[in-house]
């Protein structure tokens, strides 16, 4: 039981359906119009910092079969002319493409034909979700799990515990574990039991 928060790995595999949208849910809304190939633009340029959840929905849309490439700013010159020509061969067969970096195309120092590639399409900015949207997609999460989960334990991850979502889902499931395993219900102390335990490994 020691082990249980070492190897945190998301809840469950990415999907358009669990995604929590916040404030991106114009985004997420075109993203759902490309899976369902009712979009009259199938090109999608996401950006935003670390966390707002541009890899979630890239991997959501690739396990459907659309082509995503992310981290775009990483990409040296000769993968920008990759993604250049890729850009192209998609747009003539009618097909999708969904892209995401830190920053909008026209502020990374991309090559300026792939920049201009990449605003042709919907640019989103993501934003993070704030602490009472997290509060609200843990309780749900809990809901689904059948866990009764007070409020000062929501209110004691988002203070002490890394505040990426994934993080705190992975968790609220370990939690759920031991207090399975302890019979005991889920409170702070027996969150704070089971940090220390993992400390102590």
């Amino acid at each position: 039981m020691k082990q249980l928060l070492l190897d945190i790995k998301p809840t469950a595999l990415p999907t358009l359906l669990n995604f929590m949208a916040g404030r991106n849910d114009e985004a997420l809304t075109s993203l759902n119009a490309v899976a369902n190939n009712t979009a009259q633009l199938k090109f999608i340029y996401l950006w935003g910092e670390a966390g707002s959840g541009k890899s979630h929905l890239l991997s959501a849309c690739e396990a459907i079969g659309i082509r995503v490439v992310d981290d775009v700013h990483l990409l040296n010159n000769h993968a920008q002319i990759d993604l250049f020509n890729t850009y192209n061969q998609l747009k003539e067969s009618g097909s999708a493409l969904i892209t995401a970096g830190l920053h909008a195309p026209t502020q990374m120092g991309l090559r300026d034909d792939l920049a201009t590639r990449l605003a042709w399409g919907l640019v989103y900015q993501l934003h993070p979700l704030n602490d009472a949207e997290k509060a609200l997609a843990l309780q749900n999460h809990a809901t689904e799990r059948g866990i009764r989960l007070p409020t000062e334990v929501i209110e004691y991850c988002l203070r002490y515990l890394r505040r990426d979502l994934s993080t705190l889902m992975a968790t609220l499931d370990a939690l759920d574990e031991w207090s399975l395993t302890t019979k005991k219900p889920v409170t702070v102390p027996l969150l704070r039991q089971l940090l220390q335990l993992n400390l102590e490994v």
